[in-house]
């Protein structure tokens, strides 16, 4: 059973799916949690942790208002740091790429991957500081593969693999590991939403045989958490898919 009793974590995009799972097994295992959501996070998902959460309000994609938040975090009287980051929070606008607009493009990168650095970025800097951290970063087996309809999205979930490796390069010497979770089709509300016949054509390309749940990715996320000798890696969750 894993303990993480007295480490912050922060875990972006986690009012639903994968995110709010990543959030609730740091909090089932003991950690300081702090939620963070574009908009609200209703009070009865609140309701659903065993302690105490504190909530932070931004759009990622917005690198002046994350700093702002992310250093008034840091002021709070007692405030220790941030142990642990968990970079979940994304979107797609899937198209086709010749029927891809340059605005869709450009907001799924500036979300997914600008995003991600927005809120990396300040907290990598205190982490230097503290000597110590670990970043999780969300990519998806995607931006290993390819996928029709998803050029941006790919493309976003790519860098994100890039940014991983380079950051891990950059904070080794100061004990702070970075790696990124690669998952595959997993059982969420765009999952359910796709037509039976759909569903059967991916299930064919899983060797497993199934989708996966966001339990297994949030395990993942703990082990990749306590596990002090992996660093810079993608590990993929996704049945087989990408073998």
């Amino acid at each position: 059973m894993s303990d993480f009793t007295g480490k912050t974590v922060l875990v972006t995009g986690s009012s639903r799916g994968i995110g709010l799972a990543i959030a609730k097994a740091f909090d089932a295992a003991g950690a300081n949690l702090i939620l963070h959501a574009r908009s609200e996070i209703q009070a009865e998902t609140l309701a659903e942790f065993q302690h105490d959460v504190q909530v932070l309000q931004f759009d990622i994609a917005d690198a002046t208002a994350t700093e702002a938040s992310l250093k008034a975090l840091y002021k709070q009287e007692n405030f220790q740091g941030i142990d642990i980051l968990v970079n979940n929070a994304g979107i797609t606008k899937d198209q086709l790429a010749m029927g891809l607009t340059p605005e869709d493009f450009a907001q799924v990168v500036n979300v997914n991957l600008n995003g991600t650095f927005n809120v990396t970025q300040p907290v990598f800097k205190k982490m230097i500081r503290q000597k110590h951290g670990v970043i999780i970063n969300l990519s998806s087996v995607v931006g290993l593969m390819g996928n029709m309809g998803q050029t941006n999205y790919a493309a976003s979930k790519a860098g994100i693999i890039g940014l991983t490796k380079s950051l891990a390069k950059e904070g080794a010497r100061r004990h702070i590991r970075v790696n990124a979770i690669a998952p595959g089709m997993i059982v969420s509300d765009m999952t359910a939403a796709l037509p039976e016949a759909t569903q059967a054509e991916i299930l064919k390309n899983i060797p497993l045989a199934r989708f996966g749940q966001v339990d297994e990715i949030a395990q993942t996320a703990l082990f990749l958490a306590e596990n002090d000798y992996i660093t810079g890696q993608t590990i993929t969750v996704d049945g087989g898919l990408y073998i």
